[in-house]
């Protein structure tokens, strides 16, 4: 199981994501918001998408009950961070 280590939220809608195993990615949030039913309010409701959170185990971000994403699909699918 991919486990996070840490997430920072950046601007345009941007994650940054480090995970235990050493991996770093940028992970795009942009076509989820405008794509995915309910995923627009990340950019509607002022504030939400910096609230975003790790759950208890590791494997998940979530921002509310509707939206959230799971840690493998952020792995596969987030950019390599430059510099890492």
């Amino acid at each position: 199981m991919i486990r996070i280590k840490s997430i920072e939220p950046m601007d345009n809608y941007q994650l940054q994501i480090a995970f235990d195993d050493g991996r770093e990615v940028v992970y795009d949030m942009n076509e989820d918001i405008d794509t995915l039913p309910g995923y627009g309010a990340l950019r509607d409701i002022p504030g939400l998408f910096r609230n975003v959170q790790l759950d208890e185990s590791r494997t998940c971000i979530y921002w509310n009950d509707y939206i959230d994403l799971p840690s493998d699909t952020l792995y596969e699918y987030g950019r390599e961070k430059v510099g890492a």
